[in-house]
């Protein structure tokens, strides 16, 4: 089962009329979210779900937590899944906990207007042209607890329960969501440091746009607009990366190989043969991965989805030919190197002692 198996699930039986039971389908699958490992969140995150404690909730949600960054729903930043009320959509939000708040700040109106003020602050730390794809207001019901969230949320992105996305979409959306979470999480800590014990001074709020369902598969306005989108989530990439592409570099120089990473952002690497003539010379992208924790998986979902991207939007979409696509990755990805060789695209990983890849990679003489 995928992430938009769960959500297909919950929205289409889901009852808030029929309890929290454990005989009650919706709730049993949310009580079940915390012991999934197969809904493609990234390895040391957690996942759980929330239909309600006695009453079921008007809005049932399922978090998404960076354990690095906070483990609870009622304080701090996380990302959450929330359906609306009456279950025909479900949004994709970057949330602030509300409870702990609700408890420090009485009367409704003051409450939502801190929320949207802190929200407002961690919207302007994010990369700016990517953060306005996702510059929604949602839209949860007529009720005090959704209404709070609604207030609360940083970014969003809506999807009808209806016409769910392709999980390759929802995969694609949770990632940049997941480094909105990263960015604004340092942003907070420095606020919060910043104004510790001090009145946070008023501001104009910014203009968001009305929620808005995201579209089945993905059509950007404009490829530069896409490419703008592709770099700013990119500026999250650190050290390991850059020295993977060094070590690779200096390697693949002795295989006869030229290599390019000047002018070519977003692109990771383009590689071509010394020996054949520039104007009628083959390229090869390269898209770099460091596993996290050993996690292959998402490693090579990230690759996949972006050289298929760049492969598109930055030369078939212009009119220049196709690239040869290569993963490369900075351990053994196992399984996922045959799983590459069908989707055509050679994996190039590092070993202990050298580089090792598939048998595409050894057909171009860069590896053995």
């Amino acid at each position: 089962m995928t992430m938009r198996d769960l959500l297909f699930e919950v929205a289409h039986t889901y009852d808030q009329g029929a309890g929290t039971g454990a005989d009650v389908p919706a709730q049993k699958a949310l009580r079940a979210v915390s012991s999934r490992t197969d809904l493609g969140v990234l390895e040391g995150w957690k996942v759980a779900g929330y239909g309600g404690n006695g009453d079921a909730a008007f809005a049932p949600w399922i978090g998404v937590f960076d354990l690095k960054i906070n483990r609870d729903p009622q304080a701090g930043l996380y990302l959450a899944y929330i359906f609306s009320m009456d279950m025909k959509s479900v949004t994709l939000t970057l949330q602030q906990g509300v409870t702990d708040l609700s408890r420090k700040i009485k009367g409704k109106k003051a409450f939502l207007a801190h929320l949207e003020q802190q929200a407002d602050q961690l919207y302007a730390s994010l990369p700016e042209v990517l953060a306005q794809e996702w510059n929604y207001r949602p839209s949860f019901g007529p009720s005090k607890r959704p209404e709070s969230y609604e207030a609360a949320s940083v970014v969003a992105r809506r999807y009808e329960t209806g016409g769910l996305p392709p999980e390759e979409q929802l995969q694609q959306d949770l990632r940049v969501a997941e480094g909105f979470l990263q960015i604004a999480a340092e942003a907070d800590a420095e606020m919060r440091a910043a104004r510790e014990g001090e009145q946070v001074p008023a501001q104009p709020m910014r203009k968001r746009k009305p929620g808005v369902v995201a579209a089945v598969g993905f059509k950007p306005g404009n490829s530069d607009a896409y490419v703008a989108n592709i770099a700013a989530h990119q500026q999250v990439k650190g050290r390991k990366h850059e020295l993977l592409i060094e070590q690779f570099v200096t390697y693949i120089k002795g295989r006869h190989y030229t290599a390019t990473n000047l002018r070519i952002h977003p692109k990771d690497l383009t590689l071509q043969l010394e020996e054949v003539a520039a104007a009628d010379a083959p390229e090869w992208l390269v898209e770099a991965k460091v596993l996290r924790n050993g996690n292959a998986a998402a490693a090579v979902r990230e690759a996949v989805g972006q050289l298929r991207e760049y492969s598109y939007f930055l030369y078939r979409g212009k009119g220049l030919d196709a690239p040869r696509l290569i993963g490369l990755f900075s351990e053994d990805i196992g399984a996922y190197a045959s799983y590459l060789e069908d989707q055509n695209i050679a994996a190039i990983w590092q070993t202990s002692d050298g580089w090792q890849g598939t048998t595409t990679a050894a057909a171009w003489g860069m590896v053995d």
